[in-house]
């Protein structure tokens, strides 16, 4: 094995207190942004990410993140093992769970309703945000404590993207219309403010899946405490989640009328990373979500 194998196998072992020495290393699918491998040692199995090294950061908020989601006992998360750096890499091993496509779509939806009423702490009565930032995608997000939910709204998250999107060169329209938006979030929480749930925070269809038995896992979170609606908006983007989780939600906890036309405001944020990040077509529909919320503010 080289060096960096021989010093994670290491560190699996003091992490669970049983001797690892991986037989088979093999490159999977789910690590986004980073490498991603399984290794196994015939007896037991683990999941794999890699980074450079300076890049440590993003595993440790990812591992915050996880810890904060399975602390609630409301859905399944992988399990951290062990994570840091050796011979130049950073690292996160989680426990390796055989997740599919198809399961019980009701069970997510119960979950996640269970997951946004779970109690939530703030230092010094801020509600929203997180204790550190971390991010979404490679993007960094930020989650200084705000205890104004449209402030939060506003200055950290699209405010954030639209400057972002302003040194990658995205002007013209862009900018107009969302500095006009944004001067005009308030309309958008007319009699709504927002109840502060642990949120997610990236949960678009790839970051979900199911057990063999049928039950949700979640995973790749991108976490902060804010609006509920934030999560169920990003379900019907990129893929969206089955009519059965859909369901189960609203059965369990039932969304505010004005939801209906906030998820465009919430899915907004995402759409604008991925211009930032991939450019293409991005920008152009960022544009057109921004030209459909400022219709209802006209």
């Amino acid at each position: 094995m080289n060096t960096w194998l021989v010093e994670l196998a290491a560190a699996i072992s003091r992490a669970t207190g049983n001797a690892f020495t991986p037989a088979m290393t093999r490159a999977v699918h789910g690590g986004d942004n980073s490498q991603a491998f399984s290794l196994d040692d015939g007896a037991r199995r683990f999941f794999v990410k890699a980074q450079p090294a300076a890049n440590i950061g993003l595993f440790e908020a990812e591992a915050d993140g996880l810890a904060a989601l399975a602390a609630t006992h409301t859905v399944r998360v992988p399990q951290v093992v062990t994570q840091g750096t050796a011979a130049g890499q950073a690292f996160l091993v989680l426990e390796w769970l055989d997740v599919r496509g198809h399961g019980e779509a009701a069970r997510l939806g119960e979950a996640l309703a269970a997951l946004h009423r779970a109690p939530t702490s703030a230092p010094g009565g801020a509600r929203y945000g997180w204790a550190r930032d971390n991010w979404i995608g490679a993007t960094p997000q930020p989650n200084g404590w705000r205890d104004d939910w449209i402030a939060f709204w506003r200055d950290q998250r699209l405010g954030f993207q639209l400057e972002l999107a302003a040194q990658n060169g995205y002007s013209g329209a862009l900018q107009q219309d969302g500095d006009t938006l944004l001067a005009h979030l308030d309309a958008f929480f007319d009699g709504y403010t927002p109840a502060p749930s642990l949120l997610h925070g990236d949960l678009w269809g790839g970051n979900h899946g199911y057990l063999a038995d049928g039950a949700p896992v979640i995973f790749d979170p991108a976490v902060y405490i804010g609006d509920r609606e934030c999560d169920l908006a990003m379900t019907e983007l990129f893929g969206g989640f089955a009519p059965d989780f859909h369901a189960a939600y609203s059965a369990v906890w039932p969304l505010d009328a004005g939801c209906a036309v906030r998820k465009t405001l919430y899915n907004l944020y995402h759409v604008l990373n991925h211009a930032n990040l991939f450019g293409g077509g991005y920008a152009a529909q960022a544009e057109r979500m921004i030209a459909q919320l400022m219709a209802h503010i006209r």
